[in-house]
């Protein structure tokens, strides 16, 4: 197995982070560097992120429904200082991270898991996973608005949404 699904899969951090992790020299498997794309393992070799031992068995799978108020942005953490979803989840122990994103000022049901392929199988576009947002609005909607949000709308970060339908 990859070392950095090792890693990730331990709980200890995400998958991308286990790369850095890797590729900084901050990893090694039975007292010797890696490096990205090597695998180990887990049940018989001993894999250290510096001084720290990764346990052999997978962080136990958890999956969290939570309630997003407005006000909190979908991240980790923010380099703006503002308030994060995750800090909502104040008696989680394990490392969970929110499957997809919901804008800071809207609100709704938000996912949280340690399970990569999980939040991998919700969000990719290949699995086609539907997903319905209800959004209320101030003023009336034109023919050409709801055409161009049917056909799909560009976000801040420059991406496209995908095409969708839309029910007024």
């Amino acid at each position: 197995i990859r070392i950095q699904k090792i890693i990730a899969d331990s709980g200890y951090c995400s998958r991308r982070k286990a790369e850095e992790l890797i590729s900084s020299g901050l990893v090694t498997v039975n007292g010797r560097g890696c490096s990205l794309g090597d695998k180990a393992d887990p049940r018989n070799d001993l894999i250290k992120v510096g001084d720290e031992i990764i346990p052999a068995e997978r962080a136990e799978k958890r999956y969290i429904v939570l309630n997003k108020p407005r006000g909190y942005v979908t991240s980790m953490a923010d380099e703006k200082g503002r308030k994060i979803a995750a800090e909502l989840l104040t008696d989680v122990q394990e490392r969970v991270y929110p499957v997809g994103r919901l804008d800071r000022n809207s609100e709704g049901l938000l996912i949280f898991t340690n399970d990569g392929e999980f939040a991998n199988d919700i969000m990719h576009p290949s699995r086609h996973v539907a997903k319905t947002y209800r959004v209320t609005i101030d003023g009336k909607v034109n023919e050409e608005q709801l055409s161009a949000l049917m056909a799909g709308v560009e976000l801040d970060d420059g991406a496209k949404t995908l095409p969708c339908v839309v029910e007024v």
